[in-house]
């Protein structure tokens, strides 16, 4: 509490000191209107605790920081991994170890949510980044993750997860990637979403190709899912270009998803995905044309995980992914790839969580037949705010 206090506080401070440099010359009035201020955000606060949490406002628009900070160290058996654990780096002579440690920060990150009544309804915002940029493996650099506009319940424009990828769905891991065999990204866009019923949404989006295409055409994407706490299920579809030189192919695909809770605290759930020209949506970003040809793929990912305390919870999560024609990866290609992750997380506090992973990973060079697997082991801390 005494943290979101100071987040106001600090919020609103800087910005009633960018409202000019004029304030500078008028130290007697400033110093009114920061006391001023000061006081209305204690009020705030003092009507309601959680302000620091969309409480507060400037002029008619309500703010919320939120994001965490996470520390991440790993140990790689076999082959490193780098910050992130990617599995099609497993085999490379250029990765290969005996036991390497490796520690990073580049998972944290911060946003800012607002909102504002209008006339046509409100109007949010949101703008978050990570510290990503230059790489997976580069300097902790801001990378900007989502930058949306949301007009009401129905309408988002600008940067969010692909409406192909099942978010609802998508297995908790410790480290950054999560398993194989599902799709990951995200575009800019304009999405539509209704519901129908109380219990089942759907929404179309026109989504920019982020499939690692030279194709300047659009990509449309569909999705619908029926969710009533206890079951759950979804399916979407995707259709675009896929360019590489002067060669283009469709891109097509389609995600069905399902999950269950079949008693307290216990979550089962699965994913699968298929189609053409479909590699670079997914976690291990095999290659949409291949020797002027669509690379067909499929992929699947299952999850359980079970609540053994209100502080305690363990899962364990399996991915594949099977490619038609071989993605280069240096020295070797690859076209099947599979991890297991197996977790668990300790909730210390409301805002601090502890968490501990068993990662294994395996794919195969395509030209040779052979195999290669590796292991890591992860802790890391996470403080929410």
């Amino acid at each position: 509490m005494i943290a979101k206090r100071k987040t106001a506080l600090l919020l609103a401070v800087s910005t009633l000191g960018m409202s000019g440099a004029a304030a500078f010359a008028q130290d007697a009035q400033t110093q009114t209107e920061l006391d001023a201020l000061r006081a209305r955000v204690e009020a705030l606060e003092a009507a309601n605790p959680g302000a620091g949490t969309g409480d507060l406002r400037i002029g008619n628009t309500t703010l919320d920081v939120y994001g965490y900070v996470k520390a991440d160290f790993f140990y790689d058996t076999d082959f490193e991994l780098g910050d992130l654990a990617d599995a099609t780096q497993i085999g490379e002579p250029a990765n290969a170890t005996s036991g390497t440690f490796g520690a990073t920060v580049r998972q944290s990150r911060i946003g800012l949510r607002t909102n504002t009544p209008s006339a046509i309804g409100d109007i949010a915002g949101q703008l978050e980044l990570d510290l990503f940029s230059g790489g997976t493996d580069g300097p902790a650099e801001l990378r900007l993750r989502h930058a949306n506009i949301r007009i009401g319940d129905n309408w988002l424009i600008g940067q969010f997860w692909t409406n192909f990828q099942p978010l609802d769905t998508y297995p908790t891991t410790v480290e950054f990637n999560g398993p194989v065999g599902i799709p990951f990204a995200r575009a800019p866009q304009v999405r539509y979403t209704n519901t129908l019923g109380s219990d089942t949404t759907f929404a179309v989006a026109i989504e920019e190709n982020v499939g690692g295409s030279d194709s300047n055409d659009p990509v449309l994407t569909g999705s619908i899912e029926y969710n009533n706490g206890t079951y759950l299920a979804r399916a979407s579809a995707l259709y675009g270009k896929a360019q590489s030189g002067a060669v283009e192919v469709d891109q097509t695909g389609y995600t069905l998803s399902a999950g269950i809770r079949p008693w307290q605290g216990g979550l089962f759930q699965v994913n699968y995905v298929d189609g053409e020209a479909l590699g670079p949506y997914l976690i291990a970003a095999g290659d949409a044309i291949v020797n002027g040809q669509a690379n067909d793929v499929d992929g699947f990912t299952v999850e359980f995980r079970q609540e053994l305390s209100p502080k305690w919870n363990v899962g364990i999560a399996y991915g594949q992914e099977n490619y038609d024609l071989p993605t280069s990866t240096g020295t070797l290609s690859f076209t099947e790839v599979e991890t297991i992750h197996v977790n668990a997380f300790y909730k210390a506090t409301d805002n601090l969580t502890l968490s501990a992973e068993y990662f294994y990973g395996e794919r195969n060079d395509a030209p040779t037949g052979r195999t290669f697997d590796s292991n890591r082991i992860q802790l890391a801390a996470q403080l929410n705010f």
